[in-house]
């Protein structure tokens, strides 16, 4: 994003198939005024020991001025503002006649049993091995290993091949790893093989959308919502509608990765091209420096100033929008300067990660990595930000793994200041290709600090230790 705009929208259009839900929660309070959530805490002699899910973190008790019990966690919005993305969509509760009697066989302890899936599908009953390998990919496509829960659902549909849940389950997961291309057929046979599931509608109009086929998608949201109210499909309908009518008169131009949008009329000529040739420049230098290339073309589009608000509904201070597409406000531009090139990598370097960690980028690795690539440094807050390391009074990492959108302005730019100090630390100490190694282990559906220990072998309390005497020994104290 601009350094004139702190916080910025981003969003991921992925269909998650689970709920989420709210519990009750330990608030632990700390002495420079924050607060952070946590399922369950613990004091030891020198640490406060806490859980979110399955991860567990330590900070100095030096740092806590006291733990409440019994809190309801907040209820953040996403790192957009009024729209939701299509991982808020929640479809029907899917079911097989054999379910009950597979899902037990199938998956215990939290893991698949693979023999039990070769024992059913020696039975013979293609129904009931079907059955099987969708527990199996549900179960996998929940924990985030999406290709684990492909590899599932495709020996599923060797022996359903028509049937619409797992065809829905199967787009979505092409689509959820960036192959919004190949989930087109599945999803339109999804929507052949049950024409009256609003799941499957909706879904072939995510799919729609991000192949940038914006009239089919409100076809398709359209019809689910007839057969079903959701506010969700609602309001990506009532934004593709905006879409529609705004750049009904657009010019596209297409490069080797990209396709881009812009009113043509309003667009000096020329200037479709340079923009296009930055954007395949830093395609090329991206792609060298996370060793990863995006399978489908990227959509960008160019818009007035005017007409970008008109369609995002973003609030006046956003400079631009990444939504699975490249929304960029050129304000009357008529030629690439050198901010505008800043926020074309910026913006393009998120489609990057977003693909490549299946949508489960935490946003202080994402942020952090797209300032590194956009060419920004710490170094005119590395003094500063050391200090705050040795008082541990920075935001903790594991707060800064949601969205920005819930802090204020003065924190919104620590959070983005200390993203960037987190990966100038990994690529510093550790290399370049272990931030690429970490992004692919989210894939797998590692957690951030699992993917952490993997990687470079550091949870988040080693990670703050290590990066206060980083800072220490790079900007002085």
């Amino acid at each position: 994003m601009l350094e004139s705009c702190p916080v910025r929208l981003w969003t991921i259009p992925i269909l998650l198939l689970l709920a989420p839900f709210a519990a009750r929660a330990d608030i632990i309070h700390l002495k420079n005024g924050r607060t952070i959530w946590a399922d369950q805490v613990r004091e030891n002699k020198n640490h406060v020991e806490y859980d979110v899910g399955e991860d567990t973190y330590a900070i100095p008790k030096s740092a806590v001025d006291h733990v409440e019990t019994g809190g309801l966690p907040p209820q953040y919005v996403g790192s957009h503002a009024d729209t939701h993305d299509a991982a808020d969509f929640i479809p029907a509760t899917p079911t097989f006649n054999h379910t009950e009697e597979v899902a037990g066989k199938v998956v215990h302890d939290g893991k698949v049993d693979t023999d039990a899936l070769t024992a059913l599908e020696r039975e013979g009953n293609p129904e009931v091995a079907a059955t099987g390998y969708f527990v199996a990919g549900k179960h996998e496509f929940d924990r985030g290993n999406l290709p684990q829960a492909r590899q599932y659902l495709e020996s599923a549909l060797r022996f359903r091949p028509q049937n619409a849940i797992l065809l829905t389950y199967y787009a979505a997961v092409l689509l959820r790893t960036g192959k919004a291309t190949d989930a087109l057929p599945f999803a339109e046979r999804a929507v052949r093989a049950a024409p009256d599931s609003p799941d499957a509608q909706a879904l072939l109009g995510f799919v729609q959308m991000a192949n940038d086929r914006t009239p089919d998608a409100i076809r398709s949201w359209k019809k689910s919502l007839k057969l079903r109210p959701d506010d969700v499909v609602s309001q990506h309908l009532a934004r593709a509608e905006r879409e529609s009518n705004t750049e009904s008169e657009f010019a596209l131009r297409e490069s080797t990765h990209f396709t881009l949008h812009f009113e043509g009329k309003q667009t000096p000529q020329g200037f479709p091209q340079q923009v296009l040739a930055v954007l395949e420049q830093d395609f090329d230098d991206i792609e060298r420096d996370l060793d990863y290339s995006p399978h489908s073309s990227i959509l960008v589009t160019l818009y007035t100033e005017q007409a970008f608000f008109d369609v995002t509904q973003a609030p006046s201070w956003i400079s631009a929008l990444n939504d699975g597409k490249l929304r960029i406000p050129v304000r009357g531009i008529s030629s690439m300067t050198p901010e505008l090139a800043r926020v074309l990598k910026h913006e393009l370097t998120h489609s990057f990660l977003t693909e490549m960690s299946g949508g489960r980028c935490p946003t202080w690795l994402q942020e952090g990595v797209a300032q590194m690539e956009e060419g920004k440094s710490s170094g005119s807050v590395g003094h500063q930000l050391g200090a705050l390391f040795v008082t541990n009074s920075e935001i903790p990492y594991n707060m800064l793994e949601g969205g920005f959108m819930r802090f204020s302005s003065e924190e919104a730019v620590l959070a983005y200041a200390e993203s960037l100090a987190a990966v100038e630390f990994i690529r510093d100490v550790h290399g370049l290709s272990e931030i690429s190694r970490i992004v692919r282990q989210l894939n797998q559906g590692s957690s951030t600090e699992a993917a952490m220990r993997s990687v470079i072998h550091t949870d988040y309390g080693q990670l703050h230790d290590e990066m206060t005497r980083w800072l220490k020994d790079k900007y002085g104290q």
